[in-house]
């Protein structure tokens, strides 16, 4: 992976890393990034879900969506993935902060048109987010893999910025009679929902009664730093 100016780390240089180990955990710990890029001099910054294939993410949407579309001509893009690990309350209102975990990765992003790999691409994605669903759920048909656009997006460059801890104040504040910690937050699910509509005999699969297990599994492998 080469290095630029655009991943010089400027500010509080020792929380970030361009190593790819760290770039791709926090990558696999999130699944959804803003994307970003400008036309005609207006910049615009999309969410969109994504799944990883060593230094290649994948994207996908509606074939008529305008982010996809101008993508897919190759123009630079930024893609921001942010984890956010908790609220740092300090003695003062300047020292405040969070904990988090960051990705800031630049690239290009090509079209995928053979439909072999466009179907492997779009499981890539559905595995990253819950991982054992694609087993489980019809295929896309020829129809819809038509009105859907993937692309295969290339990181040339990357890097990550991870803060952990606790607060940092002043040493003359350190005597303030002000409550000071770490307010942790972490993604959580709520007990599904079933579809009305489920026909009988349909269980709710081990893997979506397991998704929490995963999700801790994923943050604890970065806390553990």
């Amino acid at each position: 992976m080469n290095l630029t100016k655009r991943t010089e780390l400027r500010r509080i240089p020792d929380r970030g890393s361009h190593e790819s180990k760290t770039i791709n955990e926090i990558l696999d710990a999130g699944f959804l990034a803003h994307v970003g890029f400008c036309l005609d001099g207006q910049p615009f910054v999309i969410p969109t879900l994504y799944g990883r294939d060593g230094e290649r993410l994948y994207l996908h949407g509606s074939a008529v969506s305008r982010m996809l579309r101008e993508l897919e001509t190759g123009i630079p893009a930024c893609l921001t993935v942010t984890l956010v690990d908790g609220l740092v309350l300090s003695r003062s209102a300047f020292d405040h902060s969070m904990n988090y975990r960051s990705v800031v990765a630049f690239g290009t992003a090509r079209k995928i048109t053979d439909p072999g790999q466009k179907i492997e691409s779009l499981r890539a994605i559905s595995e990253h987010l819950i991982a054992g669903r694609w087993a489980d759920v019809r295929g896309p048909s020829e129809k819809e893999l038509k009105a859907t656009t993937v692309l295969e997006f290339s990181i040339e460059e990357a890097s990550s910025k991870v803060r952990s801890g606790p607060p940092l104040d002043d040493e003359s504040d350190y005597g303030l009679p002000v409550w000071a910690g770490v307010l942790p937050l972490a993604m959580k699910s709520r007990p599904p929902m079933p579809d009305d509509k489920l026909i009988e005999g349909v269980t709710l699969p081990d893997y979506v009664r397991r998704f929490d297990a995963r999700l801790n599994r994923r943050a604890g492998h970065m806390s553990n730093r």
